[in-house]
């Protein structure tokens, strides 16, 4: 059967996608003849343990899953939970008489394709279907035009993940070994997390200036109105021709910048200035006047969508391409991991048309707009991000509710937008010089801005990461004035100003920064951004990344003895490289012999690394020995790479179980030690508040002995809270099957460190509490102190009792008093909301704080999302709220069909056997579809990280 007709005749096609979602979008579109199945993402690949690795493999084979020792052949496993699905995959391909790998058109679904074809072995003839838009004709067209599987894509996807399983599986390791068991280290995660690190340190060693200026208000004599304002404000820019100094002149360190030729006003400089301008005369110095203009931005690619959804919408990176997967899969968008901003004929027919249908022919430019892709490498197969088709539905149309609604009407407005004219006006500045009454001359300045012809504007206004920035759909009118122009001043003020700090990165300005560096792929990034979140490398505070004291340890290990595996450049560079690869201007494995042994290797051949062009790199230089690197440890003290000092003795330390703070006082043979806060951003820790925390009472609490064992007691502050406990004799085993554990209870919310007693100890560690026996039943009663509470527990059946000091008190009658009573079933009375924070955007409904058993949540009603650990119920904003719920309803699984229970059968009629046919029928088809629904919504694995 020829691979160019539209249907199948005499058998079928077997098409296999990633999701299954997609599959049921496809199939609807190319009808009898084809079955089209999900392999549900990867179904193949390098093992997760030695347990999934062959036992014919030995060694650093079964270590790595790659045989360093012969070309870096990887182990190929396929993926315990895909079995199934390949079996099902391999029994649907014995009557096929051709196979359609239809996976995604980028390196990564090309690799996919290839292990399929590789997994399933087709005795059919084998092609590569590729589409950038799920809609009819793009589906249509792609199986009438199929290609070969492209083995360059392929291999360069494979030489990627063998770089990055030996950087992962080598480097890991050490930071097990010298930082903490479980930590990960990747060639791209790693980078991202000291960019973090390396702005958390310019905070901490900024040093903030004070600065003044002053801020006249203006009248021209005028009545004002909209158009000709009679008033305005302008800021003090100089003093007698010398210019007033701003943020911008001082360096980190708090001073002015070397060689910066300004006035710096301190407070009473300025308000002495601003008295002596009370009683002057202004006047209008000059009017400067220049056209403005600003074209349209470029359709969205993958990060510029990041970007925008995080700034309008408030999405994480990983949220939004979760919704953007969903909207691809389902027909309303073209594939959303792009690098590029170009669109096709079509879309561009589309976009003009509509820009003419809702906005008129005045927006619509002469000529097509184009754009050019800025980023290096750029994958070429794909377009930018666009609604899809050859007619755009506006959002309306769609039918999308949500968080889908919300990111397709952001794509929507950014593709018109993209093909409608500039927007020009003018801008003009003002300014006005004053004299003061002890001779100096200020001058004082105003900018404005006025849009004559909005243009492209009228649908689409780009944001800020700067929530403090200006649009650039923001007007400032100014008075129609002239030169020479008399003005009275109807206020000057004198306004003190500090520096800031450099700000925090966002999930979009980091996005922005990684991409601007040429780091990684930029389809990667919101994985990378999750893999750095979830291991606790970063943590958010609001919207702000924030590094772990934990990431400072990781990072500053990584920088004095890896520091070329974390050098910017030099990731960089190896993304070249891969891309060459890619190319086919270089060989994968002469590259990576170079990356793993280094630049000279013995059993080598000169002739193989003797070039930096055979070993697939332009200058050689930055490849290099990573094997001897992981392999001499001796030279990282574990406790050196953890250990940051404060001042005054004081050092801050990441130990296993969390951040701490020591101090060591000459003298004594101990040294203070206390807990840091796990939430802390690291510029907050001051010398202050790390005495703060050693003067707090820490450490271990003598209460005294215990009579009945003669064992000290102790109070301790735990990381989840005070708690007594015993100590046990030394020659006490701690492991084995005679291993002895110490009594251990926590305060009860009434107690504190400080009023503890060891009466009080001892009755926390009787828990439980034997209250008696029911006569009834013989079963014990016990009083218990719980996660939720106190209560008493007989058997399998727990009640709750009225407070902890209960546990102590209650008696046998009363405890029967309380199980005589019914068991109460369902909630307790809701509790009032903690903070009301506004109406969600997306559902409409008002959003509050509540306290839940697991803590402080968000909730509009329908969907609820827990508070993280940086965000306060006192201090969270709406629109950190809004995120939180936008985020968890982007991670939702899909909703599961209820089963309706069987309808009783009345006596049963007898009908015409057609009528009873038909009805048969009917119920078939309704169960057919309501099991595609149910599958439909399954959705694909998420593609892993670099």
């Amino acid at each position: 059967m020829s691979p160019t007709t539209d249907a199948a005749q005499g058998g079928h096609r077997l098409v296999i996608v990633e999701s299954p979602a997609k599959a049921k979008t496809i199939k609807s579109y190319l009808g009898p003849g084809y079955v089209v199945e999900a392999s549900v993402g990867h179904i193949r690949d390098l093992p997760n343990g030695a347990a999934e690795v062959p036992e014919k493999y030995t060694g650093e084979v079964r270590r790595l899953g790659v045989d360093v020792e012969h070309d870096f052949q990887p182990v190929y496993v396929v993926n315990s939970d895909k079995k199934s699905q390949v079996k099902k995959l391999k029994d649907l391909l014995v009557g096929a008489d051709e196979l359609l790998l239809a996976t995604d058109e980028d390196r990564e679904g090309e690799a996919i394709a290839w292990h399929l074809q590789e997994v399933l072995k087709p005795k059919v003839p084998v092609r590569r279907m590729v589409f950038h838009e799920i809609t009819k004709d793009a589906i249509q067209a792609a199986v009438r035009n199929p290609r070969e599987l492209n083995q360059r894509l392929v291999d360069a996807q494979e030489t990627r993940r063998i770089l990055d399983r030996l950087y992962g599986y080598e480097v890991s390791p050490v930071l097990w070994k010298k930082v903490m068991p479980k930590l990960s280290a990747g060639r791209v995660q790693s980078v991202a997390t000291r960019l973090v690190v390396e702005r958390e340190r310019e905070r901490i060693a900024f040093t903030s200036a004070e600065y003044w200026d002053l801020t006249g208000t203006f009248a021209t004599g005028r009545a004002g109105d909209a158009v000709d304002p009679g008033t305005f404000a302008a800021r003090l820019t100089s003093v007698d021709g010398r210019r007033i100094a701003q943020g911008r002149d001082f360096g980190s360190t708090g001073r002015l910048k070397d060689g910066a030729p300004v006035l710096h006003l301190d407070e009473s400089a300025a308000r002495a200035l601003a008295a002596a301008l009370a009683d002057s005369t202004f006047a209008v110095r000059s009017v400067e006047s220049k056209p403005y203009r600003r074209s349209p931005y470029a359709p969205f690619r993958t990060t510029t969508l990041q970007q925008e959804a995080s700034r309008k919408l408030g999405f994480g990176a990983k949220a939004t391409m979760q919704v953007a997967q969903k909207l691809y899969e389902n027909g309303f968008i073209t594939y959303m991991r792009t690098d590029s901003t170009t669109l096709s004929e079509t879309a561009i027919k589309a976009a003009r048309a509509q820009v003419t249908q809702l906005y008129g022919a005045d927006y619509l430019p002469d000529k097509p707009r184009t754009y050019t892709g800025k980023v290096k490498n750029a994958q070429e197969a794909h377009e930018a991000i666009r609604p899809s088709g050859d007619r755009f539905r506006t959002p309306a149309e769609t039918r999308l509710t949500g968080d889908q609604f919300r990111l397709y009407e952001l794509i929507w407005m950014r593709t018109v937008a993209s093909q409608m004219k500039d927007a020009v006006g003018q801008s003009v500045t003002v300014k006005v010089a004053g004299r003061a009454a002890d001779g100096r001359e200020a001058e004082f300045s105003a900018s404005g801005k006025i849009i004559t012809f909005h243009g492209f504007m009228k649908a689409y206004v780009e944001g800020a990461d700067d929530p403090n920035a200006e649009l650039d759909d923001r007007e400032r009118r100014l008075p129609q004035v002239t030169e020479g122009d008399a003005l009275t001043a109807d206020e000057i003020d004198a306004d003190g100003h500090a520096t800031k700090p450099p700000a925090r990165y966002t999930e979009a300005s980091l996005v922005k920064e990684l991409e601007e560096r040429e780091i990684g792929r930029p389809s990667t990034y919101a994985a990378i951004l999750g893999t750095i979140l979830d291991r606790g490398y970063v943590f958010k505070k609001g919207t702000a990344l924030v590094p772990s004291f934990l990431s400072f340890a990781v990072v500053g290990l990584l920088e004095k003895h890896f520091g070329r595996l974390v050098d910017y450049d030099f990731t960089a560079r190896m993304e070249d490289d891969l891309d060459r690869i890619a190319r086919g201007e270089a060989q994968s494995v002469p590259w990576l012999r170079r990356f793993y042994f280094g630049e000279t290797r013995g059993a080598v051949p000169a002739a193989v690394t003797g070039g930096a062009a055979e070993a697939g790199n332009g200058d050689g230089d930055h490849l290099g020995g990573l094997k001897e690197l992981v392999t001499d440890l001796g030279a990282i003290d574990a406790r050196e790479v953890s250990s940051f000092p404060v001042a005054d003795g004081i050092v801050l330390r990441v130990g296993r179980y969390g951040p701490y703070v020591e101090q060591t006082v000459e003298g004594e043979e101990t040294s203070r030690r206390a807990d840091v806060p796990d939430e802390l951003p690291p510029d907050e820790l001051t010398v202050e508040l790390a005495r703060e925390l050693l003067d707090k009472p820490s450490g271990d609490f003598e209460l005294g002995a215990d009579p009945a064992t003669g064992r000290q007691i102790v109070a301790k502050d735990g990381r989840y809270g005070p708690y007594v406990t015993e100590i046990l004799p030394d020659d006490t085993p701690k492991t084995g099957k005679n291993a002895v554990k110490p009594r251990t209870a926590s305060l009860l919310k009434s107690m504190t460190l400080d009023t503890v007693t060891l009466e009080d100890a001892l009755k926390l560690m009787s828990l439980p509490r034997v209250v008696g026996a029911d006569p009834e039943s013989g079963d014990e009663i016990t009083a218990q102190n719980g996660r939720y509470g106190p209560y008493l527990k007989k058997g399998a059946d727990s009640r709750s009792i009225g407070s902890e000091e209960q546990l102590f008190t209650i008696t046998l009658e009363e405890a029967l008093a309380i199980y005589a009573q019914p068991k109460q079933r369902g909630r307790a009375a809701a509790k009032p909301p903690l903070k009301e924070l506004g109406t969600d955007p997306v559902s409409e409904k008002p959003v509050v704080v509540k306290d839940g058993r697991f803590g402080p949540y968000v909730t509009d009603g329908e969907t609820n999302a827990t508070l993280r650990r940086d965000d306060d119920v006192e201090t969270i904003t709406p629109e950190r709220g809004y995120e939180l719920l936008a985020d968890k309803r982007a991670k939702a699984p899909a909703k599961k069909t209820a089963k309706k229970a069987p309808a009783k059968k009345a006596p049963a009629k007898k009908a015409p056997a057609k009528t009873a046919a038909k009805k048969t029928a009917a119920k078939k088809t309704a169960t057919t579809a309501t099991a595609k629904k149910t599958a439909a919504k399954k959705t694909t694995a998420s593609k892993p990280s670099e």
